[in-house]
């Protein structure tokens, strides 16, 4: 049970934002600029970063949830599940298994980022702005893992509900919607 008052009907983080909508606004738009905006990573990557460090975290909410929009994203569900059980085996670019392991050192500590990571990454094209944003993304999902866990959100059990937000997720990105999520307590009632 959450530890303040939200939204039945918006679980995880969306009922946070909700509750508190004037902070909210630079955290969605932060988020939108780093994993919708303009970048050389694609978006399935850059939703593996976030899977990849909320993973660690142990925040199943947010890990289930960027879990199911890297696939959607992807096209498939076994370079997510391989990711989390082993970035070195998985099958993602060896540009990427660097930049997902500098995203695992920036989730334990941002002193736990070595220069032996940061030149792997380069020495497998990753460009700077790649490794900044992978450590932005990481430590932005650090506060996400935090601040759904921390105040204790709702965290569904259906695959159902992952697969509508990661759609959601996929289709809108990070901004609000537009109607709002009135829409949602209608779904969740039905």
């Amino acid at each position: 049970m959450p530890y303040i008052p939200v939204e039945e009907h918006l679980p995880g983080i969306t009922g946070l934002l909700e509750y508190r909508k004037d902070s909210a606004q630079p955290i969605r738009e932060l988020t939108q600029l780093l994993l919708r905006g303009p970048s050389t990573l694609t978006e399935g990557e850059r939703e593996l970063i976030a899977t990849i460090v909320s993973h660690n975290n142990e925040c199943k909410f947010c890990t289930t949830a960027h879990t199911a929009a890297a696939d959607l994203l992807l096209g498939e569900c076994d370079t997510s599940e391989k990711v989390k059980k082993d970035i070195e085996t998985s099958p993602v670019s060896e540009k990427m298994k660097a930049l997902l392991t500098i995203a695992k050192q920036v989730q334990q500590s941002g002193k736990n980022v070595t220069d032996e990571s940061v030149q792997r990454a380069k020495q497998a094209g990753a460009t700077d702005l790649e490794i900044h944003d992978t450590v932005l993304i990481a430590a932005l999902f650090c506060l996400y893992n935090r601040y759904v866990d921390g105040l204790s959100t709702v965290t569904p059990t259906d695959p159902a509900f992952y697969n509508g937000l990661a759609d959601r997720i996929v289709n809108n990105g990070y901004k609000r919607l537009p109607q709002g999520y009135d829409h949602l307590k209608k779904e969740s009632h039905s």
